[in-house]
């Protein structure tokens, strides 16, 4: 009775163990074709994967850490999309041309700002940055310009330009030729050298050296109000150049539109004393004509009273007087 029973076991385990294999092989037989429709191969390795130093949750592949994290950092400082998409990196315009540029970080712009603090007056002073306006905290390096006018004061903004302007002209001093070069007269040097090489008379260089004279203290007197100031008060001067003219325009239009208000009011005014006047004489030209029709009235009527007063033998030796004279009148012209 063992024998059949360990037979029938053997048995059944090599139909399953058939089973498993004829499963297994139609199981790979469904990848092989998916990967042959994808494209894919079996061999395909794995990349190492990074974890990112911004965000522990994200696992990158090697290759495209860097990008990664660039992304990643400016997406913890609060910039979006959009604004990534927008900036540039602007070391690729410099790398062939003398252009230096400098690195600000974190740090460095906040020990800046509390030095320019430090050094600000604690009161409010007319024309000079005083603490208050100084930002306390420290904030990172804005990545626009968008960022840096809503994070950074203006006298936040100055104190950096200063900084960078003062370390850039360190690094130049030692690098940069003497502007001797500046107050030299090139073209006669050049025509001179072209002509011949004889040495100068004692009156050719001092005639060289009242030119160079001349033009070194033209040059300092013309550019005297420029090369003082720094580029930020150049263009507050021209900025408050144009505010002033713009103000003495707006004020020319404001008086007069003022003026020509006057004028037209003056003139309804006028319109109007006109129209009055030339009632007022109109009436005391009626009121005139009728006391004239008046007079005219008595002074026919008084007179008709006068011939009807008088009697009719005088109104008759008045008309002979009349006839007298008339006759006399034409004896005298007869005889002239």
């Amino acid at each position: 009775m063992a024998e059949p029973v360990e037979a029938q076991t053997v048995q059944d385990r090599l139909e399953r163990l058939k089973e498993l294999t004829e499963f297994t092989e139609n199981c790979r037989k469904q990848l092989n074709d998916i990967f042959e429709t994808l494209g894919w191969s079996l061999d395909y390795k794995q990349e190492a994967m990074e974890q990112c130093p911004y965000d522990p949750d994200h696992r990158v592949p090697v290759r495209s850490m860097e990008k990664h994290k660039a992304s990643c950092r400016l997406r913890k400082m609060g910039y979006t999309a959009e604004e990534q998409a927008e900036m540039y990196d602007p070391s690729v315009c410099y790398e062939n041309s003398s252009v230096r540029s400098f690195i600000m970080d974190k740090s460095t712009q906040h020990q800046v700002i509390l030095q320019a603090r430090s050094a600000a007056p604690m009161m409010r002073m007319e024309g000079v940055f005083w603490q208050g306006q100084y930002s306390g905290q420290p904030v990172d390096v804005p990545q626009t310009h968008k960022r840096a006018v809503c994070d950074l004061t203006v006298a936040d903004r100055l104190a950096l330009y200063d900084h960078v302007v003062g370390v850039l002209s360190q690094q130049t001093e030692g690098a940069s030729s003497s502007n001797e070069d500046l107050y030299v007269d090139l073209v006669s040097k050049l025509q001179r050298d072209d002509e011949q090489n004889e040495p100068k008379t004692h009156l050719e260089l001092m005639a060289e050296m009242r030119d160079y004279k001349r033009r070194r203290q033209s040059y300092r007197a013309k550019n005297v109000h420029i090369t003082k100031k720094s580029y930020t008060e150049v263009i507050r001067e021209v900025i408050n150049v144009h505010s002033e003219e713009l103000a003495r325009q707006w004020k020319e239009d404001e008086e007069e539109s003022t003026r020509t208000e006057h004028s037209s009011h003056r003139r309804r005014l006028d319109e109007r004393r006109s129209a009055s006047s030339e009632s007022h004489v109109s009436h005391s030209r009626r009121h005139r004509s009728r006391e004239r029709s008046q007079d005219k009235g008595s002074k026919k009527k008084k007179r008709k009273r006068e011939r009807d007063s008088r009697s009719p033998s005088d109104n008759r030796h008045d008309r002979k007087k009349k006839k007298k004279k008339k006759k006399e009148e034409r004896e005298r012209e007869k005889e002239k």
